[in-house]
């Protein structure tokens, strides 16, 4: 039996420029890998043989590095897509999905167990995971309250909020793919917008260890120092 993964690697990663002017955002490197063979090796240590890399935007760099895979021990397949077709869409390309599948961005730096996911996700039967990450976000301003005839009701110094946001890594059922749109760009949210108008189940697994994704040069640089201070909570030896 193949385990899958399919990973997101088409993007421009127009929020890390300068950096992706020259490299694509998924070989970027922390440590001496790129994100994207990190997530690789945590693949294919976690037992998931079978990665299909769906790629657009410098499509030949990723290809001409990871191959066939065989260096990391899995097959490694790739989807090209015709055109950026964002989150969703680039799965409706690929003709030989499992049952249930992993499903990812290849920027995200984690320490989720991501074979006891897909495997609670299969037992369970579950059409859509969501693994998400709690963060907090602290207003720069002092928030006003107003009510009628605009008096102030209310004053908030700097105030925080919480919130629960995907990590960009679901476990997927093939059944989602009825929703997909011919032709068009289909993404996370318009497909979750779409599964909660029809009533359809969506899981959330809360993960409170580590996750980052690589998206702003902030995030990027804090990447590296984690990776290189903590690379054994990433990968194993």
């Amino acid at each position: 039996m193949s385990d899958r993964a399919v990973i997101l690697a088409g993007g421009r990663g127009t929020r890390l420029r300068p950096y992706t002017v020259v490299l694509p955002k998924p070989l970027m490197p922390i440590g001496e890998y790129p994100i994207l063979e990190v997530v690789v090796r945590q693949l294919a240590q976690q037992s998931f043989n079978h990665v299909t890399i769906a790629v657009n935007h410098q499509a030949n760099l990723i290809q001409a590095f990871f191959q066939d895979g065989q260096k990391w021990n899995v097959k490694i397949d790739y989807s090209m897509e015709p055109a950026p077709l964002s989150t969703i869409a680039p799965l409706a390309l690929i003709r030989d999905l499992p049952d249930h599948f992993v499903l990812m961005n290849g920027d995200v730096l984690t320490d989720l167990d991501i074979r006891a996911l897909y495997e609670r996700h299969i037992a369970e039967n579950r059409l859509f995971t969501i693994a998400a990450s709690r963060r907090t976000q602290t207003t720069d301003y002092g928030v006003l309250h107003t009510g009628g005839g605009a008096m102030l009701t209310g004053f908030e110094e700097k105030p925080v909020s919480q919130y629960l946001v995907s990590m960009g890594l679901y476990i997927v059922s093939k059944a989602i793919l009825d929703f997909i749109p011919a032709g068009r760009k289909y993404g996370f949210d318009e497909l979750m917008l779409d599964m909660l108008a029809k009533g359809k189940q969506v899981h959330v697994h809360t993960h409170e260890g580590y996750w980052l994704d690589i998206g702003r040069p902030d995030d990027y640089m804090k990447a590296i120092d984690d990776f290189e201070s903590g690379r054994g909570l990433f990968l194993r030896p």
